[in-house]
C-alpha cells in the first residue's frame, strides 16, 4: 500500500433545489407570473478526507446523509458545487440498479455496451465476456431481454462487468444487497481478491457488520457534514452508540391472528427492572417482555419472539414449547418473560417480533411482527470482526518455548 491517495475528496458541497412547484409549460410559468418557488438543500457540506490506494473504505450514516452522493461525485456523475473530487487510475461504479443497461437488449448485448461505457474496447470484453457471464451465472439468460430479468440477475450482471473491467478503483452502492446469500459471499470473495490485487474499493452499505469485517477505514457522515473518519471498527461502534434506539415500536408493523387474546405490550427490562429507555450493551442481561390480555380462556397457549437483523436476517425464534411450558389456560391480563442472563448479540440494530398461538403453533391468536426495535452497541465481550453473536468463550493460548518445540 502507498502513502498516494487512490481517492482524494477536498471540501466538497453539494446542493439541489427543492421544489414546492414547478412551472410544467411557458403557459403555467406566464399564468403564474413567477418562477417556481424552491429551497436549497445542502446535501453535502465541505466533506474532506483522503482513501489511502489498495484500502477499502467505507461510508456509513443514516439515509440522507448524503452517503450515495457523495459516491455519485467520485464517480463524477454528479459535479460538486464547491470543492474538488480527484481520482487515480480506471474508476467503475456500481451504484443503481440496472445503470447503463438497454432493456430492450439482451444481457449479451448490455455486456457490450457496458464495457465499452467504462473503456474497454470489444476485444477486451470479448476476452473477459466468459468470466462476466460466469461470475454473474446467468449463462442460460444471457441472450434475454434483461427487461425480463429480476431485480437480482439485474445485480448481478452489473456488478460483474463492473469489476471485470479490472478497476484501479471500485465504487459500490448498497445495490449489493438486493443480491442472493450465495451472490453476497461470492461478493465478498471477489473483494478480498480485489484487495489482494491491491485495488481501492469504496463501499456503502447500511450493514454494519459487513463493514467492520470489509473496510479498513470508514467515514460517518450526518446530515451532509463528515463526522469523524478513522478505523472501521471504532467508527462503527461509535456511529452505532450514538443511535439510541433502545424499546422503540417500529411504526407500520404487520399484525394478524384470530384475536381472542391479544398481545397489548412488548418491552426490555434492564437488570434493575426497568424498562430499558436507552441502548443495550453486548454482555448485559436483559429480559424480554410480553403483555397479554385474553377475552376467553385460551388452553394451552404457546408464546414466542423471533428476533431479526435490518437486513431481514432471521437470529432466533424461542418459544415457551421449546420448554415445555404450556400453561393450563390464560383469562384476563397477564405476562411472559424471557430471561436472557448474559446478552451476546453483538453490536446492531434489530427487530423483536411476537406471537401467540395455540399448543400446536398452528393457529395465531395474535402476531405482531416487528413490534420493537432497539439497538445493541459494544460491551463484554468485544469482538471486532463483525457479525450477529458472540460465542461468549474464552480464549486460552498456550505457546510452547523453545525447550519444549519438537
Amino acid at each position: 500500500m502507498t502513502t498516494q491517495p487512490a481517492v482524494e475528496v477536498e471540501d466538497v458541497s453539494k446542493r439541489f433545489r427543492l421544489y414546492h412547484d414547478r412551472n410544467q409549460s411557458l403557459k403555467a410559468a406566464a399564468m403564474r407570473g413567477r418562477r417556481a418557488r424552491y429551497e436549497e438543500f445542502w446535501a453535502l457540506k465541505q466533506v474532506s478526507f483522503e482513501v489511502a490506494e489498495g484500502s477499502t473504505f467505507g461510508l456509513i450514516g443514516e439515509n440522507g446523509s448524503g452517503k450515495s452522493t457523495l459516491l455519485k461525485c467520485m464517480a463524477q456523475i454528479l459535479r460538486p458545487d464547491a470543492g474538488a473530487v480527484r481520482t487515480r487510475g480506471k474508476v467503475s461504479a456500481l451504484l443503481e440498479l440496472g445503470a447503463g443497461f438497454h432493456p430492450e437488449l439482451s444481457g449479451r448485448d448490455n455486456v457490450f455496451l457496458n464495457g465499452a461505457i467504462l473503456g474497454l474496447s470489444r476485444k477486451e470484453v470479448q476476452e473477459r465476456f466468459d468470466d462476466i457471464v460466469g461470475f454473474a451465472g446467468l449463462e442460460r439468460f444471457i441472450d434475454t431481454p434483461v427487461k425480463n430479468y429480476s431485480s437480482g440477475m439485474y445485480v448481478r450482471l452489473g456488478f460483474s462487468v463492473a469489476i471485470n473491467v479490472e478497476p484501479d478503483v471500485l465504487l459500490v452502492d448498497e445495490v449489493l444487497a438486493v443480491g442472493d446469500e450465495q451472490f453476497q459471499r461470492r461478493c465478498a470473495e471477489k473483494f478480498t481478491e480485489l484487495r489482494a490485487d491491491g485495488r481501492t474499493i469504496v463501499v456503502v452499505s447500511h450493514s454494519m457488520g459487513s463493514m467492520q469485517s470489509m473496510c479498513d477505514q470508514v467515514a460517518w457522515l450526518d446530515h451532509g457534514e463528515l463526522k469523524a473518519v478513522g478505523p472501521a471498527h471504532d467508527m462503527v461502534d461509535a456511529y452505532l452508540g450514538s443511535v439510541q434506539m433502545g424499546g422503540v415500536p417500529v411504526g407500520d408493523t404487520a399484525r394478524w391472528g384470530s384475536g381472542e387474546a391479544r398481545i397489548e405490550r412488548v418491552e426490555l427490562i434492564g437488570a434493575d427492572g426497568a424498562p430499558i429507555d436507552g441502548s443495550i450493551r453486548t454482555g448485559d442481561p436483559v429480559t424480554f417482555r410480553l403483555c397479554y390480555k385474553a377475552d376467553q380462556p385460551i388452553e394451552r397457549p404457546t408464546f414466542g419472539f423471533a428476533l431479526h437483523t435490518l437486513d431481514g436476517v432471521h437470529v432466533t425464534g424461542p418459544r415457551t414449547a421449546d420448554q415445555g411450558l404450556f400453561p393450563d389456560v390464560i383469562l384476563g391480563e397477564g405476562t411472559v418473560e424471557l430471561v436472557v442472563d448474559r446478552l451476546l448479540l453483538l453490536p446492531g440494530t434489530y427487530d423483536l417480533s411476537c406471537a401467540l398461538h395455540d399448543s400446536a403453533g398452528l393457529h395465531p391468536y395474535d402476531a405482531r411482527n416487528r413490534a420493537l426495535r432497539f439497538n445493541v452497541v459494544p460491551g463484554a465481550p468485544h469482538e471486532g470482526m463483525g457479525g450477529i453473536t458472540s460465542l461468549g468463550g474464552e480464549w486460552h493460548v498456550d505457546v510452547l518455548d523453545a525447550e519444549r518445540r519438537p
